[in-house]
């Protein structure tokens, strides 16, 4: 039977790797997992033929090194079966671009950094198919979120407040601007479609998070339903408190049985204009990752667990994605009760 959905993919798919600057002369590799949606895997072995490349795909075992379901969670653990074989990795560096089409991508796991450190580019696809087309990015969305990640780099101090009780001070010192756009154009990044955030990793924070409802919890797929407060010393969490959803979140980080998993991670803002809050209600937990609401546009996502700087190496990570807050760089806002500032 004919993939006609593949077909209907393979449009969308060039225009991506058109803006990864995928071209003649250059190698990729699609790489699937036996749970891979197959019309990804031949959209982009067609989009990456399209364009000129030379391409091969290879499909390696499931198999996750953390217990938590792998259900397009976020924490980026990697495969057992590329964790393990240095044949597989040594492809990968080799390669000028990767199409990871895993469930959870490496994000988190130190190989990537390594494969990254060869010179190989990374895009990671895992939405569903309306909401990669939805969220197709442009060339501007770059020198948008450059821009942002230039700011971040020359303040010293960012505050988020919100009118439910937020009131969190972060210490940029040495925080690593960094930030996603949705393709990845330059040797030895990865980056995610779709996406568009001003993200970084502060050493230090400390204050008052209130989620208020309708905040969205990642990689649990849930909108808040009663306020949660968690109480943030030197980076560290130090409480939790509130009804149902706390003890969700107090539950994980104690049954992960990790010792960073009450440490902030990433920060940052959404910059996706083009996305939906309300998606997370709209599709099955098993078909998306969650973008809409980590790169909303006027959001404040933080996170916890993992910390490639400090060398926090975990797969205890949460991303918490809240509406409604103004971030400050230095007194100066750049997001105004949940709304992006130009």
């Amino acid at each position: 039977m004919f993939d006609y959905q593949a077909v209907d993919l393979l449009g969308a798919f060039t225009r991506e790797l058109e803006l990864c600057a995928l071209s003649e002369g250059q190698h990729a590799v699609v790489l699937t997992e036996p749970s891979t949606r197959p019309d990804y895997a031949a959209a982009a072995f067609g989009a990456a033929k399209a364009v000129g490349a030379s391409v091969v795909s290879i499909t390696v075992p499931a198999g996750s090194p953390t217990p938590v379901p792998s259900t397009h969670t976020g924490a980026g653990p990697g495969l057992l079966s590329v964790l393990t074989d240095e044949k597989i990795q040594s492809l990968l560096c080799a390669t000028d671009f990767v199409i990871d089409l895993t469930r959870e991508g490496f994000i988190h796991a130190p190989l990537q950094q390594t494969i990254l450190d060869s010179g190989t580019r990374i895009l990671f696809v895992c939405d569903a198919p309306d909401v990669l087309i939805r969220n197709m990015p442009t060339a501007q969305d770059k020198i948008d979120v450059l821009a942002a990640a230039d700011r971040v780099g020359r303040a010293t101090e960012m505050t988020v407040t919100s009118a439910t009780g937020t009131d969190l001070t972060v210490n940029l010192d040495n925080c690593h601007p960094d930030y996603q756009t949705g393709f990845v154009d330059d040797a030895g990044r990865w980056d995610h479609w779709p996406s568009k955030m001003c993200l970084f990793w502060p050493e230090f924070a400390d204050g008052v998070i209130c989620l208020a409802p309708g905040d969205i919890l990642l990689p649990f797929k849930e909108f808040v339903r009663s306020e949660v407060v968690l109480e943030v010393a030197g980076g560290h969490i130090e409480k939790v408190s509130g009804g149902a959803d706390a003890a969700l979140l107090e539950t994980y980080m104690i049954d992960s049985d990790d010792k960073w998993a009450r440490y902030t991670s990433h920060m940052g803002w959404g910059m996706m204009r083009t996305a939906d809050w309300f998606a997370t209600a709209m599709y099955s937990k098993h078909e998306i990752m969650g973008m809409d609401a980590r790169a909303f546009a006027g959001n404040f996502l933080w996170s916890t667990g993992p910390h490639p700087h400090l060398d926090r190496n975990s797969y205890a990570h949460l991303d918490i994605a809240m509406r409604g807050c103004t971030i400050a760089l230095d007194g100066t806002p750049v997001v105004v009760d949940g709304i992006l500032v130009d």
